[in-house]
């Protein structure tokens, strides 16, 4: 069954219809094939002009979409001959990020990614994509073995923040995110981020100080979520939309600001309602992205790496 947004009424409707005829056996006085064609013609109309102008808001609801493809989708449609590699060797094993080696379009890369799970099992498995300080010190020891093989880093983010319990600060989470940012920055292979879904505070910048950001259309990257900005700013949960507004989390808005370096374009409804030509479209733009990095030596991918972070924070200054 397909999940429909608050937003989405119209579409639901149309959809409804169409569904309706088609199971119709149609009889010479109604032309059931003409009828679908003219309402898939309205829908792809009503799709095309509702996520045209989407709001801050709305893009975040798209974000989270329950049907969208996950990191896990995305290592199995895109990543050949996939190992995955387990384990921080120091506490244990964290089923919140992913991660090992593979092969993009022939290329050997490592992987990493934070799943938040498809289903209510997989969720829990995978602690709704929230990471404890095990999941980034194995990032952390996934990119060090890819600096020390060569490989590049390609990583895919979707998470609305690291684990806030007690328990993973009591193991030193602040610590762990910061060594994996400074991990990050002394590494000298290419690194490529996707974010696919939520991008949500150190939780994913932990897995995207890297030399290439790209952003699928509808997903979202922030400080903070929506609502936690709006219980932190007006004291008020149900201005979360007034904070998604004033947060400029939409990719598009992080384009202009120099942020991010690339926009994947979605198919028409979002990645959801068409999952592999979405991660085709992924998988492309990471090779592209890796194409034009191979023109550039160990150092200097470390030294604009680290380059394109300083100058985030002169946006506005001169």
């Amino acid at each position: 069954m397909h999940h429909y947004l608050e937003f989405e009424k119209s579409i639901a409707e149309l959809e409804g219809k169409i569904v309706e005829l088609r199971h119709l056996s149609g009889g010479p006085e109604v032309n059931i094939a003409d009828e679908v064609t003219r309402l898939q013609g309205k829908l792809d109309k009503q799709l095309r002009a509702t996520y045209a102008k989407l709001s801050a808001w709305q893009k975040a609801l798209v974000a989270r979409h329950p049907d969208r493809p996950h990191a896990l989708d995305y290592v199995k449609a895109l990543i050949e001959d996939f190992t995955p590699l387990a384990g921080d060797r120091l506490f244990g094993e964290d089923a919140a990020i992913i991660g090992g080696l593979g092969r993009l379009q022939g290329r050997s890369v490592m992987v990493l990614g934070i799943e938040k799970g498809s289903d209510t099992d997989a969720r829990v498995k995978h602690n709704f994509g929230m990471a404890k300080p095990e999941g980034y010190r194995k990032a952390q020891r996934l990119m060090q073995m890819a600096d020390r093989f060569g490989l590049p880093v390609v990583t895919f983010v979707d998470t609305s923040g690291a684990f806030p319990g007690a328990d993973a600060e009591a193991r030193g989470q602040a610590e762990a995110i910061a060594k994996s940012i400074e991990v990050s920055f002394q590494i000298r292979v290419p690194f490529i981020t996707v974010i696919i879904g939520e991008g949500g505070s150190g939780g994913a910048i932990a897995l995207a100080c890297a030399n290439a950001i790209l952003m699928l259309e509808h997903s979202i990257y922030s400080v903070i979520s929506p609502e936690g900005c709006a219980s932190i700013l007006w004291r008020d949960g149900a201005m979360n939309k007034e904070a998604a507004e004033a947060l400029r989390l939409t990719a598009q808005d992080l384009l202009k600001l120099g942020v991010i370096d690339d926009i994947i374009t979605e198919p028409l409804g979002g990645a959801h309602r068409a999952p592999e030509t979405a991660m085709k479209a992924v998988g492309d733009a990471i090779a592209k992205q890796l194409q034009k990095l191979d023109a550039l030596d160990p150092g200097q991918l470390r030294a604009k790496r680290r380059q394109k972070f300083l100058d985030m924070g002169k946006v506005g200054l001169s």
